[in-house]
């Protein structure tokens, strides 16, 4: 009997081990259950609000001028506003300014169609966005946290639905301004005066200029050769290959890319990285263009502000 006894009490231990081992009798069995019974699927509103608003971004900045005096001036600047999902109590989205791309969270008010919206705030460019939405435009403020952090902690913004869309035929305007105003260089002249005959020198700023190759060459579309880029100034290789990542949705951190492609109507910026979104032929053309920058010269000339 004792045997039969042990035998039986075995059997029954096997049995609950089995058991557990198969799920049906552990804890975090029970919880993962009961988290999947009460796990609810936030529904999303407004999804008719969804997308990228882009426009100016306005505030007062101390403004140093060609002959070293400060003054309070206007600056703009092209901010876009990106909404991708709202609840009934959060909105979900990132801004990108200057190329820095900054995710916020906040509320949406239906009853006076405005939005609230707040940066994480670790970082000394984080505010609050508090705009209204009129149609397809975004107006109102943006306040700064840190009111110290930043040469202008309050801004005004105007901004406009747009749609991204990456097409390889978009180029720069034809009538664009091909200056790169950011990276001026001090140049020795020299001059003859015409009542004494000495020659004199003199020192002058310069900046780069690009050629209207920048209109000719498309890397998205043509695969291009070492013939193709040779005799091109750096600065025209420098926006061929930006044109690239510039259709992509690229957000330039460099001022000097960010003013020549907002010149134009189709640049949206939407990520800090689209190497995966490139073409196997752009990825060609960029890595061709940029053996050659390395190497390339620039052309200089004057101009006036």
């Amino acid at each position: 009997m004792k045997i039969l006894k042990l035998t039986l009490i075995s059997l029954f231990t096997v049995s609950l081990v089995a058991c557990k081992k198969d799920g049906k009798q552990t804890e975090s069995s029970k919880d993962s259950l009961v988290a999947k019974k009460d796990s609810v699927v936030v529904p999303e509103v407004h999804q008719e609000l969804y997308g990228i608003y882009m426009g100016d971004f306005a505030g007062k900045e101390m403004i140093t001028s060609e002959d070293g005096e400060e003054y309070e001036g206007e600056v703009y600047k092209k901010l876009a506003l990106k909404i991708n999902r709202i609840t009934k109590d959060s909105v979900y989205g990132q801004s990108i300014v200057n190329g820095n791309q900054r995710p916020f969270r906040g509320i949406f008010n239906e009853s006076s169609k405005s939005f609230t919206l707040d940066e994480p705030g670790n970082d000394k460019t984080d505010g609050r966005f508090e705009v209204k939405l009129t149609g397809d435009s975004l107006t109102g403020k943006w306040s700064v946290f840190n009111k110290k952090a930043v040469k202008s902690p309050l801004k005004t913004l105007k901004l406009t639905k747009k749609q991204f869309v990456y097409n390889p035929n978009f180029m720069l305007d034809e009538d664009s301004n091909l200056v790169d105003w950011e990276n001026p260089k001090d140049f020795v002249e020299k001059y003859t005066d015409e009542e004494t005959g000495k020659t004199e020198k003199y020192t002058t700023q310069k900046n780069r200029v690009a050629s209207d190759a920048v209109f000719k060459l498309n890397a998205s579309k043509q695969k291009l050769t070492e013939k193709d880029l040779k005799n091109l100034r750096k600065l025209d290789l420098e926006i061929i290959k930006n044109s690239v990542f510039a259709r992509h949705g690229y957000a330039f951190k460099k001022q000097t890319y960010r003013n020549f492609f907002e010149q134009t109507d189709w640049y949206i910026p939407v990520s800090n990285n689209v190497d995966n979104d490139l073409s196997p032929m752009e990825k060609e053309n960029v890595a061709l263009l940029n053996r050659f920058v390395k190497y390339a010269e620039d052309k200089y000339d004057s101009f006036g502000r």
